[in-house]
């Protein structure tokens, strides 16, 4: 039997422009897990199911290559100032005591399947999750992420991963003053770890699931673990995310190891590569404040942004730029047209909560605006094309990210029946500028309905929600307990008003 899937606007691909094509009132056919035929709407051959969405914008499943996969932190620590929120990383005396996880093992199943449920609700088809360490007692284990990945099969969610690993953590003394940790026998231990998992997910044959290394931020890595990684991510063909080229305090740790800006660092290392996501890159060489850093440090900035530009997309390089993030922290890419015209291929993520790409969407091609001084700097179709296309050229899957015959039927539909969502212009830009993820009305992954009418089949998203909370309470009153100053939660996050 196959599905019919109809919407007043689809979203289709055009194989001779290699590009999305808007269609009028259509349909796509569906057998499996693949899409066999999009077109205009026909009649139905008997037995075949007709799913009609009626006024809505039926597009690829979105592809978030940064996806939170935890409980919200943003909502403590993305507004304070930089000399408060010092205590919301470790205290050295924390990390030299023994570092105690937070949650057990069952809670932070619990958690990641929160995570993924509410990236379904959003929209999104196809995550590369990350999770904060900070309430971890180190970082993440195999046991955690074969729990996400069992978590992600019954939910039914498209899911690349791997567990988080590093040899040091940042941390911050009494003074203020931040340094590394080391531990490089735990960071080994987690590469071990990562390894392994990359075996399960070969063993376990899931269409659902694919393994990738993700070790944790670039500061965080010694130099044998980053070489190690990148040598894997080749032998495995498997990509590898790091967080790189995403804050100032980054260069001041690398710069205390090696004359190096972090690029010149990867670039030694041979961690470049076309399997290679770098989330952010907003603190590229040759920026002026970044320039003016590395001196400080006794660093010889590489030379002008083009040079870093070229690097990375020589070597194939993709950034994961997460703009709704970016701009809760007060930084921004600079810029979406620069990266895009020197060719380097840009996908998009979340980071943080609401996982919501359509108010990242709007948002990101908004700032663009600002930071290149032009209305047409960075287009909605750019955007889009970032959390479809180029995301999932990013993972080396042509068959995700475009509604055509052979692709996997990964789908969403964004309904137009709210009357807050306004008059109905262009769908894609209406959606974009009038509404946001929580908009979603339906989604598909490989041809199973994971979502409709914004209800996860066979999931309680309030008793989900209520759980979550009481998780979240915990993960907000142990901060005090890594704090260089011991405050107290009400003192950490205190209320916007008395």
């Amino acid at each position: 039997m196959t599905t019919r899937i109809r919407a007043d606007h689809v979203l289709g691909f055009d194989e001779a422009t290699g590009d999305h094509r808007l269609l009028g009132r259509a349909e796509v056919v569906v057998d499996g897990s693949l899409i066999t035929a999009v077109g205009p709407v026909g009649s139905e051959a008997t037995g075949d199911e007709v799913v009609d969405l009626g006024n809505a914008l039926l597009l690829p499943g979105l592809i978030d290559l940064d996806a939170v996969a935890d409980i919200d932190h943003a909502l403590l620590d993305s507004w304070s100032s930089a000399e408060h929120s010092r205590g919301f990383s470790w205290s050295a005396d924390y990390a030299e005591s023994g570092p105690r996880a937070v949650f057990t093992a069952e809670e932070r199943r619990t958690i990641r399947r929160f995570a993924l449920a509410q990236l379904l609700c959003h929209g999104i088809t196809t995550c590369l999750p990350i999770a904060s360490e900070v309430h971890s007692d180190w970082a993440e284990s195999f046991d955690d992420l074969v729990a996400l990945a069992e978590e992600a099969e019954v939910l039914g969610i498209r899911l690349v991963a791997g567990p988080s690993y590093r040899s040091g953590v940042g941390v911050v003394d009494s003074q203020g003053r931040r340094s590394v940790n080391w531990r490089p026998d735990r960071g080994r231990s987690g590469f071990d770890g990562a390894l392994r998992f990359l075996n399960w997910v070969d063993a376990r044959q899931s269409g659902l699931i694919s393994g990738a290394l993700v070790p944790c931020r670039i500061e965080t890595l010694d130099d044998a673990l980053l070489r190690d990684t990148a040598q894997a991510g080749r032998d495995l063909g498997v990509v590898v995310r790091l967080h790189a080229l995403q804050g100032l305090e980054e260069r001041d740790r690398l710069a205390e190891r090696s004359s190096e800006t972090p690029l010149q660092m990867m670039d030694r290392l041979d961690v470049l590569g076309p399997n290679l996501l770098i989330p952010h890159a907003i603190y590229l060489d040759g920026r002026p404040d970044v320039d003016a850093r590395d001196r400080a440090n006794g660093v010889v900035p590489i030379g002008e942004p083009e040079v870093g530009l070229r690097l990375l997309a020589e070597n194939g390089v993709s950034i994961v730029h997460c703009p709704l993030t970016s701009l809760r922290y007060g930084v921004a890419l600079e810029s979406f047209a620069r990266f895009r015209d020197a060719g380097i291929r840009i996908a998009l993520g979340t980071d943080s909560f609401p996982p919501d790409l359509v108010r990242g969407i709007d948002v990101g091609h908004n700032v663009a605006k600002l930071v290149d001084g032009r209305l047409d700097a960075a287009g909605i179709d750019d955007y889009l094309r970032a959390a479809t296309l180029r995301g999932a050229d990013a993972l080396g899957r042509s068959d995700l990210g475009r509604v055509a015959a052979g692709a996997q039927a990964d789908l969403v539909a964004f309904g137009f029946d709210d009357f807050r969502d306004g008059v109905l212009d262009d769908p894609v830009r209406t959606l974009v500028m009038n509404g946001t993820a929580r908009g979603a009305r339906f989604s598909m992954v490989a041809g199973r309905t994971v979502m409709r009418d914004g209800a996860l089949p066979g999931v309680d998203l309030a008793a989900l929600r209520e759980e979550a909370q009481r998780l979240f309470a915990r993960l907000r009153t142990a901060y005090s307990g890594r704090d260089a100053w011991h405050r107290t939660p009400e003192e950490l996050f205190p209320a916007t008003f008395p």
